[in-house]
């Protein structure tokens, strides 16, 4: 089914406008509360994957966040620079890099569940649970292949 035609098509009334704008929202408040730890909200992602256990590798994390291999790299040479992360090589197949959160970056990371969650209950305030419960339904929904 399509739901745009060349004629009925509006920018500012299209669904990829109103996600984009819901993420750069996002994305700023986010930052905002995450200036006191001197990291972003994508260097935030990087950081829970690994605490976490969900990605280990840059290929992973790439993969994960939807983020371009290049960028990714930049990204972690930014928290390996700020001493937040350590990069190695696999000792089984050297084309393999992988990563390990320091001492100081397992302490930043720490803090993240406190503090991403008090951003995104400020923006989904007005939400009843069930709004909340379908608002990810439909995002996951959209999000899939």
């Amino acid at each position: 089914m399509n739901h745009y035609t060349p004629d009925s098509f509006s920018m500012t009334q299209s669904v990829g406008f109103s996600i984009t704008k819901a993420r750069n929202v996002l994305v700023t408040e986010m930052d905002a509360a995450l200036k006191e730890l001197d990291i972003t909200s994508q260097q935030m992602g990087v950081l829970l994957s690994m605490r976490q256990g969900i990605a280990t590798t840059p290929f992973e994390l790439s993969k994960l966040l939807g983020i371009d291999t290049g960028l990714m790299t930049r990204m972690l040479d930014k928290l390996e620079t700020k001493g937040l992360l350590a990069r190695s090589r696999s000792v089984e197949d050297r084309r393999v890099v992988n990563l390990k959160l320091t001492k100081e970056g397992e302490a930043v990371a720490a803090q993240l569940p406190a503090i991403a969650p008090v951003v995104l209950n400020r923006r989904l305030k007005k939400f009843t649970k069930a709004e909340f419960e379908e608002l990810r339904r439909l995002l996951n929904k959209f999000l899939a292949d």
